[in-house]
């Protein structure tokens, strides 16, 4: 990303009060839809690369990797986890119960899908593969690992949304437009990730943008669900806020952190992580 000033341009521009009032008058599943369709375009304009170059420095990725799973990080704490604890105090319950199982929960349940789902990360040879065995071409297996990093981000998009809906005072309309926004400058490096690996091995650019766009097409699916799932469970909204958070954080254990360390840009990597981590951070406390 150029810079934060752009981006808090948008935010402003997005955040206004005319524009709020309109949005806010919308069904909570249409705001969902609308902020993971956005999620899903940010996606397909990093896949749009492959248009401008046919290659990317490993370095660029590792470091762009890094950024995403900095701001995941912090979106599964202060957009998701936070609220869940703050609204678990009320429960009646212990509070660490609610956000403890949910947060679990999302690991198991992202590790089951990992151990299902055929899928083959960047940079790895094909007995590499995970899941189930399949004879899946490259191309798809590629596709398919970064529509399982897509899933649980537009899951908390939708989540976030449905608990505004719910009147909660600490899930609000901006905090969720925050994270959308989080979630969609993170999802331009993953689109990246994508269709550049793929053009590198000859696919044409128009079939690589394809396969790099398609990544992200779980995430409206996902930003519905989770909208709509909040809006008939309010009772357990703890609990799937705190889903959504553990699901994303295993995604980054799991996937992004290794995959932006893996190609020898290790310390880089590692500072665009905290960058990542400060920026979502930043927007997040400024506008939610």
């Amino acid at each position: 990303m150029t810079a934060g000033l752009p981006t808090f341009q948008l935010a402003d521009l997005l955040l206004s009060k005319e524009n709020m009032d309109t949005f806010t008058s919308l069904h909570p599943i249409v705001q969902a839809l609308l902020a993971t369709l956005f999620t899903w375009g940010v996606t397909a304009l990093g896949a749009a690369a492959v248009f401008v170059a046919k290659d990317m420095s490993k370095r660029m990725l590792d470091a762009m990797l890094g950024f995403a799973g900095g701001v995941m990080i912090a979106a599964s704490f202060w957009s998701l986890l936070a609220p869940a604890i703050e609204m678990a105090a009320g429960s009646g319950m212990p509070v660490w119960v609610p956000p403890f199982i949910g947060f679990l929960l999302g690991g198991v349940f992202l590790r089951g899908i990992d151990m299902v789902l055929p899928h083959m990360h960047t940079g790895l040879r094909e007995d590499t593969t995970e899941g189930l065995p399949t004879t899946w071409r490259r191309s798809v297996l590629l596709v398919l690992a970064i529509t399982l990093h897509n899933f649980p981000e537009g899951l908390a998009v939708g989540v976030a949304f449905g608990a505004a809906a719910a009147g909660h005072s600490s899930a609000t309309i901006a905090g969720a437009i925050a994270l959308a926004i989080g979630i969609g400058l993170q999802n331009f490096p993953e689109g990246t990730a994508v269709s550049v690996p793929l053009r590198r091995e000859g696919l044409s650019p128009l079939k690589s943008f394809w396969y790099g766009q398609m990544s992200g097409v779980v995430e409206p699916v996902a930003g519905v669900l989770g909208a709509a799932f909040v809006l008939i469970a309010q009772p357990i909204l703890p609990y799937i806020l705190s889903f959504a958070a553990g699901a994303m954080i295993f995604v980054v254990i799991e996937e992004v952190v290794p995959e932006s360390q893996g190609g020898g840009h290790s310390d880089l990597s590692s500072m665009t992580t905290m960058l990542g981590f400060a920026f979502m951070m930043l927007l997040d406390v400024a506008l939610g």
